[in-house]
């Protein structure tokens, strides 16, 4: 099974420039290739991590990948699955954006040497306005760039020209790597195939019509229920831990649908068809282990967190399900409940129902009494039936944080000062 065998079966490749090409250059020999991302954040999402894991797949298979941070077309802004117009950036922005992705690659692929990180900003930044128009601008016909899904779909409401010339800036990105690097290939997601074909366009223009070059895009990620893939109640899925705790992250791959988890499983791990076949099977028989969804949170968590994570998720995941959060450590606490209402408290002893009511987990005294005495309200894992009873928040937690759960399942966090 070559590169695009695999991916494939994965159910990974939505459109092809020349696939019949295609296949025969990576027939005769290794290939290199490239996908870009745009520093709009300071980290990549869940979304975002999928056509870099095909580069990462490419390279298990002997090509060399490069990964391209956008530091020039991130400040002009892609149209590409857009209604209006992006908010543009101040270029320290962007170059702090640069700077954090740029990181965060190389720790998810740096380990791998066959994949290289270069930044558009570094061969765009010394071109002329019109070294820049003559030379690639009269190559590029506005009704052809008009009829790019990327631009029809803004006519209505209306496109600047600052992102309308953004497939003009993608293709010179292609173009500058075929010709110093011999890229042969772009991938990217689905609503990136008006700027690929743009670049694959100039490169026949410049180079020959024979010029090898392709482009590949990746299906839209849809769940099962037809909602968007990668967001939660809370937001996005984010890479970065102190976005996203690992705890949180890994939790998010456990929780997906028997629908989901086995396309997930081809697009986000590299276990092969046997292993997957195997787990597709559980799913089936025995969906109630979800085993699935274990190996596909594991997987995905340690390859964006580490071993370590895994092991840290699994543990807090145990401590929760027992009931026994006052087993957490303090830096567990901040992972397990980084999502869950917070309040800001002083540090020092503060009684129970007035503790209640500055969290705001019930609405008058009376009722957080009645809580009480039910037996409804628990602290740091341990049930507080006195009304007077005083909470230290020195107790637990290094004094940083109090945990209080309401009935079984709700709860909130103190931090203090």
């Amino acid at each position: 099974m070559d590169i695009l065998e695999d991916l494939q079966w994965r159910g990974a490749i939505n459109q092809q420039t020349d696939a019949e090409g295609l296949a025969k250059e990576i027939a005769d020999h290794k290939i290199s290739l490239y996908c870009g991302t745009d520093p709009t954040g300071d980290s990549m999402h869940i979304g975002h991590l999928i056509p870099f894991m095909i580069l990462e797949r490419f390279a298990r298979f002997g090509h060399h990948p490069y990964i391209l941070i956008g530091g020039a077309t991130g400040s002009i802004g892609d149209p590409s699955g857009r209604k209006s117009e992006r908010q543009l950036q101040t270029m320290d922005q962007v170059h702090h954006n640069e700077k954090a992705l740029t990181k965060q690659m190389k720790q998810l692929f740096g380990r791998n040497a066959d994949i290289s990180i270069v930044n558009n900003y570094d061969w765009t930044k010394d071109v002329s306005l019109l070294d820049f128009l003559r030379d690639y601008g009269k190559l590029f016909n506005v009704n052809t760039m008009l009829n790019k899904d990327v631009v029809a779909s803004r006519l209505d409401q209306g496109i600047s020209f600052t992102e309308f010339t953004y497939q003009v800036l993608q293709a010179f990105d292609y173009y500058h790597l075929f010709k110093e690097h011999n890229v042969q290939l772009q991938i990217g997601g689905s609503d990136q195939w008006g700027n690929i074909t743009a670049g694959t366009d100039l490169i026949h223009k410049l180079a020959g019509a024979d010029a090898k070059v392709f482009g590949l895009t990746i299906p839209l990620m849809v769940k099962a229920d037809g909602t968007k893939f990668g967001k939660t109640a809370g937001g996005a899925i984010w890479l970065d831990p102190e976005k996203t705790s690992p705890y949180e992250f890994y939790q998010f791959w456990y929780n997906q649908d028997d629908r989901d988890v086995i396309k997930y499983l081809k697009y986000f791990t590299f276990l092969n068809q046997k292993e997957i076949g195997a787990l597709e099977e559980q799913v089936k028989n025995e969906p109630w282990k979800r085993a699935a969804q274990t190996a596909l949170a594991e997987q995905v968590t340690e390859f964006v967190h580490g071993k370590d994570a895994v092991l840290d998720a699994q543990r807090i995941s145990k401590i929760l399900f027992q009931g026994e959060v006052q087993k957490l450590t303090t830096k567990e606490v901040s992972q397990a409940f980084n999502n869950v209402p917070t309040t800001e408290i002083a540090n020092e002893p503060v009684n129970i129902v007035d503790l209640i009511m500055e969290m705001e987990i019930d609405k008058s005294k009376r009722q957080a009494r009645e809580d009480v005495n039910n037996g409804a309200i628990s602290v740091n894992g341990v049930k507080v039936t006195d009304v007077d009873a005083e909470i230290n928040p020195n107790d637990n937690f290094d004094g940083k944080f109090i945990i209080v759960r309401r009935g079984k399942k709700k709860h909130f966090l103190a931090k203090t000062k």
